[in-house]
């Protein structure tokens, strides 16, 4: 077996020498690098095994690369974070991009060697052939109407080229169905590459695009298949310059390069319900050319509130996609906790299905999963903030949730009336005194919307 790889990224020289010595005593192959670009043309050239990244560095800081690097990643590459001024917010947030582990220094060489272990071992794992989702997995689930409608659009558009715009809100599984269109398509066997836009710079769009010597960029990358740009609205303006330019002309030259490539890949994006009306307001804001080049197919995604029928469907769908292909524990949901969740507004779409499925399951318990356990795990979800379909209603009890809904029923009626009280009055067919009366229990400033 050849010896694994090791990066290790640190602007000091030091401490560069001292990991290469000891890391290459313990038969490990390692490269060093000594601020971002070095780190990112060494990874280019040799994919590692695992990477040691300092989090403080002149030019780049770590979280910003393992943020870049999380994005875009398919070799399944371990990333451990080493920092002498660590801070549980820096852990946190290096552990939620995806880090391996957080190691302090001045480095402790028995627990440097035990965490370098851990992390090979788990990217060893990780990149083993997982197993096949059976076929019934691999298409979004749902039989009500609107999936079904939702599904038949999609296959019908797969076959044409043009560039299509995928919009709903975040979590409704934008880039599932993006796959599910790569997949319905004549370029089903080609890569399917997903950019997250918010990943991208203004200082390395070009580069992480278009590529640069023998690197290919992520239009290259894609090749005869789909590029899928996820939340178009935060590309860089650099980044939308770019891709502007390759959509007109159909072609793109790597950096470093004079020779011109085709490009043959089909961009599907994602955006949010408005963009439309958003686009070009702003000039940080996404161009109106570039949306009018991404939005020749246009799909609306539904939130999952929209169609709640499927909701048992998808419990069982996401309890077997756990089951099967991570491993964990079978656990079912009874009638009641299924009815519960049907009526649940879920503010954070299927996403936040998937992960109360994977959060019930790793926890464990009884196999089958009770209403009881369900209102525990919906209880810390609540979040007043949100709009009235947001909210859970059935959580609170009966005159909260009525006050809840008296609430955003009038707020909402008042700004149509232009806060004329007057108005507002005949539209909800209340006595105005009466009316008056309810507005104030209910603290809704009506003369901060408009004078009757």
């Amino acid at each position: 077996m050849s010896a694994s790889r090791i990066l290790v990224v640190d602007d000091e020289a030091d401490i560069r020498g001292l990991l290469k010595e000891i890391l290459s005593e313990e038969g490990y192959e390692v490269d060093v690098a000594a601020n971002a670009g070095q780190a990112r043309a060494s990874k280019a050239r040799q994919s590692p095994d695992l990477v040691l990244l300092d989090i403080w560095m002149p030019d780049v800081d770590g979280i910003t690369l393992l943020r870049e690097w999380s994005a875009s990643a398919t070799d399944g590459c371990p990333v451990v974070m080493m920092s002498g001024h660590g801070t549980v917010e820096t852990a946190v947030e290096a552990t939620r991009l995806g880090a391996f582990d957080f190691v302090e220094k001045p480095l402790s060489l028995a627990k440097l060697l035990r965490t370098v272990e851990r992390a090979l071992d788990s990217g060893r794992r990780r990149r083993q052939p997982s197993r096949p989702l059976p076929p019934q997995l691999l298409v979004p689930a749902g039989k009500s109407k609107l999936m079904q409608q939702l599904r038949a659009e999609l296959q019908q558009i797969a076959s044409n080229p043009s560039a299509a715009l995928l919009i709903g809100e975040p979590g409704s599984g934008r880039e599932a169905f993006a796959r599910y269109l790569h997949g319905e398509s004549p370029r089903a066997g080609a890569p399917f590459v997903a950019l997250i836009a918010s990943s991208l710079r203004e200082t390395d769009a070009e580069e992480q695009l278009l590529g640069r010597g023998e690197s290919a960029g992520l239009l290259e990358q894609a090749g005869g298949g789909t590029l899928y740009i996820h939340d178009i609205e935060d590309l860089p303006r650099e980044a939308q310059r770019l891709l502007l330019g390759v959509l007109e002309s159909g072609k793109f030259t790597r950096l470093g390069s004079l020779q011109p490539r085709p490009f043959e890949g089909r961009v599907v994006s994602s955006a949010q319900p408005g963009v439309e009306s958003r686009a070009g307001a702003t000039p940080e804001g996404l161009r109106r050319d570039l949306l009018a080049r991404l939005n020749t197919l246009i799909v609306r995604v539904p939130p999952l509130r929209e169609y709640a029928e499927d909701v048992p469907e998808l419990l069982r769908h996401h309890v077997d996609r756990a089951v099967d292909v991570e491993g964990l524990p079978f656990r079912r949901f009874s009638v009641a906790a299924q009815n519960r969740l049907r009526n649940y507004p879920w503010p954070d779409n299927v996403r936040e299905l998937k992960n109360l499925v994977q959060r019930l399951l790793i926890q464990g318990g009884p196999e089958e999963i009770r209403l009881e356990e369900i209102e525990r795990e919906l209880a810390t979800q609540s979040s007043p903030g949100e709009p009235l379909v947001k909210q859970d209603l059935l959580a609170l009890p009966l005159r909260e949730a009525r006050e809840q809904f008296e609430r955003a029923y009038l707020q909402q009626q008042l700004l149509l009336c232009n806060g004329k009280v007057g108005q507002l009055a005949k539209r909800v067919g209340m006595e105005r005194t009466h009316l008056y009366r309810k507005l104030r229990s209910l603290g809704v400033d009506f003369r901060a919307t408009g004078e009757d």
